[in-house]
């Protein structure tokens, strides 16, 4: 297999000589990598095996489809080792890195309303998602509720960024320098509605807390 005549920007360009020689296997092993908690470039490969695909040299269809199934792979293997192991290695070193049990509680809590839309959503950003699974399993979200969404999140995921890179083909230049140049608005974008929804959380445990201290004050 050869890279497509266009030259390739950033990253792209230095995965291009894996891609060259193993395919579809690279595109499997990095995007179930990149989704267990190892911070390999699954997103990146996932793009430029879509380009190359655009470009005729892969099947846009096999890349989907692996992509997407090394991605449910992965999230499932970080959900058995947070499952398996994490609760026991935060009841041991928790609290050096301030994870205390009570705050373990408010996480398990958090994911009890939540979990699903995090793990849906969490494919999408970098760090959430190599972990969201482990954390998942390591605050004991069931396993029937974890696995539909996340099916869910990896099909999207593939669909979004595979559909970018088939689409950019050959002008995946021009596409990529765009993109970077509006990165850093979506990401302060995105900053803006994690801190208001984390407001809107402490706000809520709040005033929770300020009903019960006054229904306590008003009892016999």
């Amino acid at each position: 297999m050869s890279a497509p005549t266009t030259p390739l920007p950033g990253a792209l360009a230095g995965l291009a000589p894996l891609l060259d020689h193993y395919g579809y296997l690279a595109v499997a092993l990095l995007v179930l990598l990149d989704n267990c908690g190892i911070p390999v470039p699954g997103q990146t490969i996932l793009v430029l095996a879509s380009v190359y695909a655009g470009t005729g040299h892969l099947d846009f269809a096999a890349v989907l489809l692996i992509a997407a199934v090394a991605a449910a792979l992965g999230n499932s293997l970080g959900y058995l080792i947070g499952h398996s192991g994490g609760r026991a290695f935060v009841h041991r070193w928790g609290r050096y890195v301030l994870l205390t049990p009570a705050r373990m509680e408010r996480a398990d809590g958090f994911f009890a309303r939540h979990g699903g839309k995090v793990v849906t959503v969490a494919r999408f950003v970098d760090g959430l998602r190599q972990y969201n699974g482990i954390i998942a399993g390591t605050t004991e979200m069931p396993w029937r509720r974890f696995l539909p969404y996340n099916l869910l999140g990896a099909v999207l995921w593939t669909a979004v960024w595979g559909t970018f890179g088939f689409v950019a083909g050959a002008n995946i230049g021009t596409v990529y320098h765009t993109a970077l140049r509006y990165q850093g608005w979506f990401a302060v974008g995105l900053g803006v509605l994690v801190a208001a929804f984390l407001l809107r959380q402490v706000l809520r445990y709040r005033r929770r807390r300020r009903e019960g201290t006054d229904a306590s004050e008003d009892g016999p």
